[in-house]
């Protein structure tokens, strides 16, 4: 009976398990979920190479009646760990399809890039708001995903940049969308309503005209300045950020008309953002996340989720060790995820709401995990292996 004992020990060691009797059978050892992780990507990557051929091809992607059209365009070389990606989101907005359609073909000539892909879409719609519609995301989501399996995109070297209307979207996608960029640049545009909270963890950089007075963008981009100089000063190695303001500058900080046609990129300006942005390199498990929703809400950030997102929410947790404690939560039903890139999945992990503990356990590895946080990114570098609920 000795022996039969020290061998099941000795199997439970190898395998990951302990003799914690709430321990379901089918959780996973750290080497099983890392093999899976890799098994169900692949076998992810291989089912969207074939159903998302022809749009790729087609470069058009359309969803419940809307269509992106998209220009790609390859500079330099593919790095080590594959290429970088830079949405790049053209002006316009409220005015006719031809005018938009003339926005969109001129802003496909207006950027270089030193190494990456420049993915210039042509915005669904021709309205004011038309790069930060619920639709948006998305598309987007969707592109990140394609680009990650079509073109060996590196998920950890994502930019977002865009002018006038386009600056108007990066304005809100950035903090909402922030889990999947590395660093934005807008340029030229208008926040509305939105907040930087959500992007303490991105490189973020500002590009106004002095003169710019249309909407008080000027102003605004004055203000969202000692916004980011504040939260910076509260969180100092966060809220990386840079704000250019143009001395004599109006709106066409980018191109100015030369007999007629378009000189690109005067005096650099706004084109500066592109070198400042692709320092950044993303880190999918920061150990501080700051969730702010806005009007167009999302289940998940980072390694937060919520079944029942909530306008305005605000959600803020932190690592430390082996101890997640969460600072601030205007929900009650929230979900962390874990892996072990994050934590020692195989120890104990205490879960705190300002002071009080709610969780102290094993946070078990399992299968449905790793295939739904593959499903919902379709993110090689943003899986997880467990969750708390």
């Amino acid at each position: 009976m000795n022996r039969y004992l020290a061998i099941i020990l000795l199997f439970n060691l190898i395998f990951g398990q302990n003799n914690n009797k709430s321990i379901d059978p089918n959780s996973l050892s750290k080497i099983q979920a890392q093999r899976l992780e890799e098994k169900l990507y692949t076998d992810y990557k291989e089912g969207l190479l074939l159903s998302r051929d022809a749009e790729m091809k087609a470069r058009s992607i359309k969803i419940n009646n809307r269509e992106i059209k998209f220009d790609l365009k390859f500079f330099g070389d593919r790095s080590e760990n594959g290429w970088e990606l830079y949405f790049n989101l053209h002006g316009g907005g409220q005015t006719t399809k031809d005018e938009n359609d003339r926005n969109w073909n001129r802003h496909k000539t207006l950027y270089q890039l030193k190494n990456g892909i420049l993915f210039t879409p042509r915005s669904p719609t021709n309205t004011w708001n038309m790069w930060h519609q619920s639709h948006v995301d998305t598309f987007f989501n969707r592109i990140i995903q394609n680009m990650i399996a079509f073109h060996d995109v590196n998920p950890n070297r994502i930019y977002l940049m865009g002018r006038s209307a386009g600056g108007d979207g990066v304005y809100q996608l950035a903090p909402r969308m922030a889990d999947r960029f590395a660093a934005a640049s807008m340029m030229a545009g208008h926040p509305n309503d939105a907040s930087p909270l959500g992007l303490r963890n991105i490189g973020f950089t500002l590009h106004m005209g002095e003169n710019d007075s249309l909407y008080n963008r000027n102003k605004v981009a004055l203000e969202w300045k000692e916004k980011l100089s504040i939260l910076r000063k509260s969180d100092p190695e966060f809220y990386i950020h840079q704000v250019k303001i143009y001395e004599g500058k109006g709106h066409q900080i980018t191109h100015a008309k030369v007999k007629g046609s378009v000189k690109q990129q005067i005096d650099g300006l706004d084109s500066s953002g592109i070198s400042w942005i692709s320092n950044f390199t993303r880190n999918p498990y920061p150990k501080k996340v700051v969730w702010m929703q806005d009007d167009v809400m999302h289940n998940r950030f980072y390694w937060l989720k919520v079944n029942k997102p909530q306008i305005n929410s605000l959600i803020i947790a932190s690592i430390n060790n082996q101890t997640i404690t969460i600072e601030k939560a205007t929900l009650t039903d929230l979900i962390i995820r874990l892996n072990d890139e994050m934590i020692d999945m195989d120890k104990k992990v205490i879960v705190k709401y300002l002071d009080t503990e709610i969780f102290n356990g094993i946070v078990q590895r399992n299968k449905k995990t790793i295939l739904n946080s593959i499903e919902e990114y379709g993110d090689p570098k943003s899986i997880y292996f467990g969750e708390i609920s």
